[in-house]
């Protein structure tokens, strides 16, 4: 199939529920560390080293065939937070079904049978790119530009920002974006010698707090 799924994929507007979710940024912006284009990137480049690698690692081992099961339960390891792991499987449904009815494959229909309550998003996304004919890099960059796009996005409706200034800072972590998914991809590729500990597991604490915060809140813009 033609790379360019991976458009599709990185889409904002693949219906894979993405766009409810602020990646954590609504609590940022509530809290005062998010309150303009420069603060907004410092919080995309936070994000992308942290969550965007750690999500990467698994979508690009998902992508390069590992048992998604295996992948599903180190995804669960690295997410020590109720909340946040209550989003990422609400995200995979939404992203297996999507990808069920985009790219249909045998592997696919047997993640949704073993993981009613859900895989985690980013496992899901990698095995979604493997069914339309991706590389493990190719889900990598899915991942990563999601985990640093998504908050961009989410910030240009919570602080009325110039959408110009959210896509400029995109283009100016394209260099980071690319070391991210590279790295990521590279890890996948020692799982077999190393186990699912060759993964990044890096870790952003704030955003766990916060994001348990956020849940709590009985109004709110965004899902997460």
């Amino acid at each position: 199939m033609s790379r360019a799924a991976l458009l599709l994929l990185a889409d904002g507007r693949f219906p894979a529920g993405g766009h409810a979710h602020s990646g954590g940024v609504e609590a940022a912006v509530a809290n005062g560390a998010v309150y303009d284009t420069d603060s907004l990137e410092a919080f995309c480049r936070g994000r992308l080293h942290t969550a965007g690698l750690t999500a990467a690692g698994l979508a690009a081992a998902a992508a390069a065939g590992y048992d998604p099961l295996m992948l599903d339960e180190a995804a669960d390891a690295r997410t020590p937070v109720p909340a946040l792991r209550t989003v990422a499987r609400r995200l995979g449904r939404q992203m297996l079904r999507a990808a069920r009815a985009t790219f249909p494959s045998e592997e696919l229909e047997r993640l949704a049978t073993a993981c009613p309550q859900g895989a985690h998003q980013p496992v899901v996304l990698g095995l979604a790119a493997r069914a339309a004919g991706l590389d493990p890099v190719d889900a990598a960059y899915a991942a990563a530009y999601e985990n640093a796009g998504g908050p961009a996005t989410a910030a240009v409706r919570l602080l009325s920002l110039d959408p110009l200034h959210a896509s400029g800072l995109l283009a100016r972590l394209g260099a980071e974006t690319d070391g991210v998914a590279t790295a990521a991809a590279d890890a996948a590729a020692r799982v077999p010698a190393e186990g699912v500990d060759a993964l990044p597991s890096a870790s952003a604490p704030l955003l766990d707090i916060t994001a348990e915060q956020h849940a709590a809140w009985t109004v709110r813009l965004f899902a997460s």
